[in-house]
C-alpha cells in the first residue's frame, strides 16, 4: 500500500453522506460529420475494450492497522471498466436543462470507497447532437488543477487524430514503481507530515499575524470569522443543483485591462456582483461585505504534468458586495487579492496549507467533529479559478466544445463558483445544495449583467 498524505486524507475524513467530496467536470463534444447514429455506443465499447487503466485510477482507499491506523491507498488489480465508466443517454426533449439536471443528480451520490474513486459517464440524447461527459473524481485523490489536466491528457489537437486512449489510460512513460509497503509505511509517512509541519508553524503564525496587522490598517483586508452569516452559510443536504454558462476571454481580458488588474479579478468582480444581485432579489443581502475563499494552487506552473493528491492553499478575499458602484467593488477585490497573495510570497507549501487550515480547516473538518456552525462563517462562498487547455482538442475527431468544472458545496458553504478556461472562453460552473439555493441558473444572467456593469464603468 501507499502511505496517503494527511492533506489527502482529510478530504476522506470530512466526508459523510451528505457532504460529497468529489470534484467533477462537464465536457460537450461535437462528433465529426459524416458519422452514423452508433457512433456514441461503439466509442464507449471501443474505450472499455482497451481495457488499460493508469495506476492511479486503480487506487482505492484502505484504513491500515485493521481499520484503527491512517489511511493508505491499496490498488485494485481486478478493475471492473463497466462500473466506473457508464453509458447514459437524456430524456425526451434532450435540452441542455435535462443535461444540467442529470449532472445535478450524479454529482449528489456518493463514490464506493472499496472501489477506486472516480466514474466517467458518456451521455446522449442532447437534440442538438452533440455528446456530454460527466466526470468525477474524490478529492483526496485529485485537486481541481490535477483533475482537469488528468481530463483532456488524453485530448488532442489534431481533429483528424483516431484511435485515441480514454482518459483513464496510462500514456506516459512508465516511472518506477513504489516499493510494496504497510501500515508501518502509512505511520512513517503520517510521521513526515508532522515534522514538516512542525517546522512550517511558525512560519504560518508570523504571516497570520501581518494578516490582523493589515486588516487593522486596510478595510480591504478579511480576516477569518468575520465574514456576516448569509443564507448560504447553513447546513447543508446531499442533494445538488448544478448551473453553467461560458463567457469570451477577450472581453474579460479588455475589462481587466482598462481597469487595470486581471482576468482573476474580473472573475472575482462578476461573483460579487451576481451574489449581490441575487441576495439582494432573495431580501438577504447583509450590510457587512461577502468574504471569498480563494484557492490558490502550490504546483510549479511550468510543471504541466498532470500530478495526483493535493497542493492548494486558500486565501480570502473581500468582495465588497456592501457597495453599490461596481467600479468600487472591483477595486476594492483587487486590493484585496493584491494583499492577501502578498502575504503568502516566502513562505514554504506546508507552511500554506497552514495558514489555510485557519480559514478553510473547520468547514472541510466540520462534519467529523459534529460541532454546530460557528457564529461567524471563516467566509461566505469559494469561488475558484482553475487554468485549462488554451488551444482547441477532440477526442477520436469529436470537436470538444466546452468544459465545465462541478466543484464542492460544503456545510455552511451551500455554493462553490469555479471557472475553468479553455480556448478563448471562461466556462463557470455554479453547484449548490438544491434546497438551500433556490433558483440557481439566476446566477447565470446576474454574471452577464455584472460584467456589462464592469464594461461601462
Amino acid at each position: 500500500m501507499r502511505p496517503m498524505p494527511i492533506t489527502d486524507a482529510l478530504f476522506l475524513l470530512g466526508e459523510v453522506r451528505e457532504k460529497p467530496l468529489h470534484v467533477g467536470a462537464l465536457q460537450l463534444f461535437r462528433p465529426p460529420e459524416g458519422v452514423g447514429p452508433d457512433v456514441v455506443r461503439d466509442t464507449y465499447r471501443t474505450a472499455i475494450e482497451r481495457g488499460e487503466v493508469a495506476p492511479l485510477f486503480r487506487r482505492y482507499p484502505k484504513r491500515t492497522l485493521k481499520g484503527l491506523g491512517p489511511w493508505a491507498w491499496a490498488q485494485d488489480d481486478d478493475l471492473d471498466l463497466e462500473y466506473h465508466v457508464r453509458h447514459s443517454a437524456l430524456p425526451h426533449p434532450g435540452r441542455i436543462r435535462e443535461l444540467l439536471a442529470l449532472v445535478s443528480r450524479l454529482h449528489g451520490t456518493l463514490l464506493d470507497r472499496n472501489r477506486p474513486l472516480w466514474e466517467m459517464h458518456i451521455i446522449e440524447g442532447l437534440a442538438d447532437g452533440r455528446v456530454a461527459v460527466y466526470s468525477k473524481v474524490h478529492h483526496s485523490l485529485l485537486d481541481g488543477v490535477s483533475a482537469i489536466r488528468w481530463m483532456v491528457r488524453g485530448l488532442s489537437t489534431d481533429p483528424d487524430e483516431r484511435d485515441m486512449p480514454p482518459p483513464w489510460a496510462p500514456r506516459d512513460r512508465p516511472r518506477p514503481s513504489t516499493p510494496p509497503g504497510g501500515a508501518t509505511d502509512a505511520v512513517r509517512g503520517l510521521a513526515r507530515d508532522a515534522v514538516e509541519g512542525g517546522k512550517a508553524v511558525g512560519e504560518a503564525g508570523v504571516a497570520a499575524l501581518r494578516t490582523v496587522a493589515r486588516a487593522v490598517e486596510d478595510r480591504a483586508a478579511s480576516l477569518p470569522y468575520q465574514a456576516p452569516r448569509t443564507m448560504l452559510n447553513v447546513p447543508i443536504t446531499g442533494a445538488r443543483r448544478f448551473a453553467a454558462q461560458s463567457w469570451d476571454l477577450e472581453r474579460i481580458r479588455a475589462v481587466a485591462g482598462a481597469l487595470g488588474g486581471s482576468v482573476n479579478d474580473v472573475v472575482l468582480a462578476m461573483s460579487s456582483g451576481a451574489l449581490r444581485h441575487y441576495l439582494r432579489d432573495q431580501g438577504e443581502l447583509p450590510d457587512q461585505p461577502l468574504v471569498a475563499a480563494v484557492p490558490v494552487s502550490l504546483r510549479d506552473p511550468d510543471d504541466d504534468s498532470p500530478g495526483d493528491g493535493n497542493a492548494v492553499g486558500v486565501v480570502l478575499c473581500n468582495l465588497g458586495t456592501h457597495l453599490a458602484d461596481p467600479l468600487a467593488r472591483f477595486e476594492l477585490i483587487h486590493r484585496s487579492m493584491r494583499d492577501s497573495k502578498a502575504q503568502l510570497r516566502g513562505l514554504g507549501p506546508m507552511a500554506v496549507i497552514l495558514l489555510s487550515a485557519i480559514n478553510f480547516g473547520p468547514v472541510a473538518l466540520g462534519p467529523l467533529f459534529r460541532y454546530e456552525l460557528l457564529a461567524k462563517p471563516a467566509f461566505n462562498v469559494i469561488i475558484s479559478n482553475v487554468p485549462g487547455p488554451e488551444e482547441q482538442l477532440h477526442w477520436n475527431g469529436a470537436h470538444m466544445e466546452g468544459i465545465y468544472p462541478v466543484s464542492i458545496p460544503y456545510d455552511g458553504q451551500a455554493l462553490n463558483i469555479t471557472v475553468t478556461s479553455y480556448a478563448g472562453s471562461l466556462e463557470f460552473g455554479l453547484i449548490g445544495c438544491r434546497r438551500r439555493v433556490p433558483h440557481l441558473q439566476r446566477m447565470l444572467d446576474h454574471l452577464e449583467d455584472t460584467l456589462t456593469e464592469l464594461e461601462r464603468a
